[in-house]
């Protein structure tokens, strides 16, 4: 039996585009932060800056992954395929660890402030949502 394709309701085409910019928004701070870009970093403490560039290389890779593995997410999502929900759950499993670390392993609580915290917070529901919506959409048929 072949699945068929259901018409993509509209908040799919406004929660596809408002998360890719969001996603695309990530890479931007993941890139200039790994270039180490320095009229991007002036704006970071000097505390700052030390922490995220010396990330060790195997959460650089799970940062990349998160970071990469929404804005691929939110492309799949656009083009109605159901590997977005993989992809997504894949780019959350990898925030989940690059915060794991950074919350509870290093000092960026205490670097990045209440700020940073509340940030951290709206990714991971923004993740999460992400996730539980593409999952969602594939049950519904419309991701196929």
């Amino acid at each position: 039996m072949s699945e068929s394709k259901q018409s993509a309701p509209l908040h799919l085409w406004i929660i596809g585009v408002v998360t890719l910019l969001w996603n695309a928004m990530g890479a931007f701070d993941y890139v200039m932060t790994e270039m180490q870009n320095e009229a991007y970093l002036k704006e970071f403490s000097e505390e700052q800056m030390a922490f995220f560039t010396s990330f060790p290389s195997w959460l650089v890779v799970f940062w990349a992954l998160a970071v990469w593995g929404g804005v691929v997410g939110s492309l799949l999502l656009l083009l109605r395929k159901r590997s977005a929900a993989l992809v997504l759950l894949v780019s959350f499993l990898s925030m989940v660890v690059t915060t794991i670390h950074n919350l509870g392993f290093s000092n960026a609580a205490e670097i990045m402030g209440t700020t940073g915290a509340i940030f951290s917070a709206v990714i991971f529901l923004v993740s999460l949502g992400l996730v539980l919506y593409s999952r969602a959409m594939v049950k519904r048929g419309v991701l196929v």
